[in-house]
């Protein structure tokens, strides 16, 4: 698939990046001399200066047969002009942009992205994106990472494995002896770095991040099998005002009555607009890494802190001090790929990475097959996925034994006419099931080869 990508900053070389691993012509348009050539130096794609909007920059990235462009510059205008371009003049089939100015979104201009107009099929807000992540991991203190998928009824967890986990050094075998009535499945473990796809045989250790997919009315349970049992924040602070800041606070205040919500933003003019738009939220304006300011905030009585600021360093510094000051628990955002692998030393019990979060949402649309929605896991390096299976799919029919997947994917939920069923090895799928699994990157393709819709695969 020849794919144009117009933007190579950190999201842009995140999807390119991804793409071309898989086999795709990818094209990247940036308007910057350095990003161009910092991409032609980094991946096996082909980089083009120029302004992604203009015909003659389209035209010679090779717009006549290009079946998708993502636009993901740092201008929303940019973005969406090259997606009109895209299908007026080279109809491009699929056209995705990100948009981050709020006003655009709002309800009542929504035609403004339809077909008859500006004939964008995808929009992706980054903020939003984040603000929903954040606000599930808010639901769920006990997890580091969570992924909804089939309408919510299955959920997939990260899960860390402390200290005090029960079930430390018991193979996975028979946990499910232990547990007979607990449907959930663990996919795959991050140790020391490294991601992997258990066997039967395997063991937790002390230390280990591990993914989980269950039914979302057994994740209490499953938490407290491993170890937490976390109350939902009833306190909170948010430092950094901007949109997500903003977004997060607004849900809270629509969603959750009982729940008292205090915001910590540098600029002045930025947080008596905030406050103006916000109706039980406290608003607070100064330097989060202040202590006394914190103090202000009650950080002592508070139970979560979430720090969404644009700078990282300013992010975990002020995550760390809320902790010492006797908050419970933070909650980080990181844009950096660098800290991820550190963050845990610095006393950071979850943290958001919106590239992630901005590239897995992409990839939901790039995905070959009926793919429902992904997530991606350990800085890409895996992928929850939800697939749909079709009349003709080529897995129809088929035991989960028989198909003979490779090492890296794994089965961990079956939904069916809104039931949740366990991927035994004697399951079937069948037409319009719903499967969520787990597969390593390099076995993303083969998902894809599973659920696509042909009847001559096998």
């Amino acid at each position: 698939m020849h794919v144009i990508i117009c933007g190579a900053g950190q999201v842009g070389i995140g999807i390119a990046e991804r793409l071309a691993s898989e086999g795709n012509d990818v094209t990247i348009i940036d308007s910057s001399p350095e990003l161009v050539q910092r991409a032609n130096s980094m991946l096996e794609v082909r980089a083009l200066c120029g302004n992604g909007a203009h015909p003659d920059v389209l035209a010679r990235a090779g717009a006549k047969d290009a079946e998708m462009l993502i636009a993901v510059t740092l201008h929303d205008e940019v973005n969406m002009i090259a997606c009109q371009v895209a299908g007026t003049l080279f109809d491009i089939p699929t056209k995705i942009a990100r948009v981050r100015a709020q006003s655009y979104l709002a309800k009542e201009w929504s035609k403004l992205f339809s077909h008859d107009y500006l004939g964008i099929d995808y929009v992706i807000s980054p903020e939003v994106e984040v603000g929903n992540v954040v606000l599930r991991r808010l639901e769920l203190p006990g997890a580091f990472d969570t992924a909804h998928f089939a309408e919510g009824r299955v959920i997939a967890i990260g899960i860390n494995c402390g200290p005090e986990c029960p079930i430390v050094d018991t193979p996975i075998r028979q946990l499910s002896e232990l547990f007979p009535d607990l449907p959930a499945v663990i996919t795959a473990v991050i140790r020391r770095g490294e991601l992997t796809v258990p066997h039967l045989d395997s063991r937790l250790e002390t230390g280990d991040d591990a993914y989980v997919i269950l039914p979302a009315e057994q994740v209490a349970r499953t938490l407290k099998i491993f170890g937490h049992e976390e109350a939902q924040a009833r306190r909170i602070v948010i430092a950094g005002g901007g949109n997500i800041g903003l977004y997060v606070a607004r849900a809270i205040e629509q969603r959750e009555t009982n729940v008292r919500v205090k915001i910590i933003e540098y600029q002045r003019e930025r947080a008596i607009a905030i406050a103006e738009e916000l109706d039980r939220t406290v608003v607070l304006n100064g330097n989060a890494l202040s202590e006394e300011l914190l103090r202000e905030a009650d950080i002592e009585s508070t139970e979560t802190l979430i720090a969404v600021t644009n700078d990282d360093q300013a992010n975990i510094l002020t995550s760390v001090l809320a902790k010492q000051l006797g908050c419970k628990r933070n909650l980080c955002l990181i844009n950096g790929a660098g800290y991820t692998r550190i963050i845990r030393s610095f006393s950071i019990d979850t943290h958001v990475n919106p590239r992630a979060v901005t590239v897995s949402r992409v990839l939901q649309y790039v995905r070959r097959g009926r793919i429902r929605g992904i997530h991606a896991v350990h800085n890409g390096a895996g992928e929850l996925i939800e697939a749909e299976a079709l009349e003709t799919t080529p897995i129809i029919g088929r035991k989960i034994r028989e198909l003979e997947v490779s090492d890296g994917i794994r089965f961990g939920a079956i939904v069916r006419q809104g039931r949740v069923i366990p991927p035994t090895g004697d399951c079937e799928v069948m037409p319009k099931d719903r499967v969520i699994l787990f597969a390593k990157t390099e076995s993303v393709r083969e998902v894809e080869q599973l659920f696509r819709v042909s009847p001559n695969y096998f």
